[in-house]
């Protein structure tokens, strides 16, 4: 729920889901139609459907293995939020702190590397004698101050892209398709086409 979506818009959002999904074997129970109501507002449907997915994954055979929608960066925040490991990993905020303070400097037309930032990242983490989910934590809460500050270091990355405005987009329309089937009480099937990209 908080890739690209701030904290603060999350919260109610995560607060109702946890109510009505409390375990993974409740979400994984759940029809996709009503996991997907369960969603709408938070954008990026997807990402609600691979969590839906996960969640039958888990409910089956337990927490090991891939899941679906959970690549390097999740897997391992998961590792240092959830399991206090020394997982490495960077993150908008995380880079905002690290380009804000490292590379400020640096050419404006110059674009920084995450497996630049990683290494570094990596032995900040080290160096900090921290528990990794305080460092995390820490950094993650530091680079959202920086940026209602005013610093904006995005396009410093070489990994930065600029989100096409959402306004007349196809994530409008599929957005807008997905929530008429969901109205009308369309079949799985239906609502699985909705969500494939085009």
């Amino acid at each position: 729920m908080l890739q690209q979506t701030q904290v603060d818009r999350v919260i109610p959002y995560y607060e109702r889901w946890v109510k009505q999904f409390p375990t993974p074997q409740a979400l994984s129970k759940a029809p996709l139609s009503q996991v997907l109501k369960a969603w709408q507002g938070l954008g990026y449907n997807r990402r609600g459907k691979y969590l839906w997915e996960a969640a039958k994954i888990i409910s089956e055979r337990g927490w090991g293995g891939k899941l679906p929608g959970v690549g390097p960066y999740t897997a391992a925040a998961v590792d240092a939020f959830a399991h206090n490991k020394p997982a490495v990993f960077i993150e908008t905020n995380i880079r905002t702190v690290f380009l804000h303070h490292l590379y400020s400097n640096v050419l404006q037309n110059t674009r920084i590397d995450d497996k630049e930032l990683l290494v570094l990242v990596e032995e900040a983490l080290k160096n900090s004698k921290m528990e990794p989910r305080e460092f995390y934590a820490a950094l993650m809460d530091y680079g959202s101050h920086l940026k209602r500050q005013g610093v904006k270091l995005n396009a410093k990355s070489k990994h930065y892209k600029k989100q096409s405005k959402f306004e007349g987009s196809t994530r409008q329309r599929r957005a807008a398709k997905l929530r008429a089937l969901l109205a009308r009480g369309a079949s799985q099937k239906e609502i699985e086409k909705a969500l494939k990209p085009k």
